[in-house]
């Protein structure tokens, strides 16, 4: 039984694509690897944050007035009670000691009042509650 010209052709192509596939299930075994997995993606999320740090160098760049701003008012808030804190010491020291003494310090809320104790009956003896008058 000879083979006829075109199955010997579809033979050479079946085995010819055979490779071929067999080549890109190697290269897929390689790309998905979780050591080449991890190296990738550490690699791009290095480029990511290199991009993200040249864009944010270059808004600085554009704005440099505003960031500072920003900077500032978010520095404010965070040591908002260290600086309440420094303003009522220099405060103080500002001020008269008799001054600074008689006064509560600037920036303090007022203390409640402290509660008032009930007043107990005086107790009596006896004979007490009149006075005697002697002659």
């Amino acid at each position: 039984m000879r083979e006829t010209a075109k199955v010997v052709a579809a033979r050479i192509e079946v085995a010819k694509r055979r490779a071929a596939l067999i080549d890109v299930v190697r290269e897929l075994q390689v790309r998905l690897q979780p050591a080449t997995l991890a190296t990738e993606a550490w690699e791009k999320a290095k480029n990511k944050g290199a991009d993200l740090a040249e864009g944010a160098v270059d808004a600085v760049k554009a704005r440099p007035v505003a960031v500072g701003g920003i900077a500032a008012a978010v520095a404010m808030f965070l040591a908002r009670e260290p600086i309440k804190d420094a303003a009522v010491k220099f405060y103080d020291a500002m001020t008269s000691r008799d001054a600074a003494k008689s006064r509560r310090p600037a920036l303090n809320p007022p203390q409640p009042p402290k509660p008032r104790r009930a007043k107990r009956p005086r107790q009596t003896t006896p004979g007490t509650d009149k006075m005697e008058i002697k002659q």
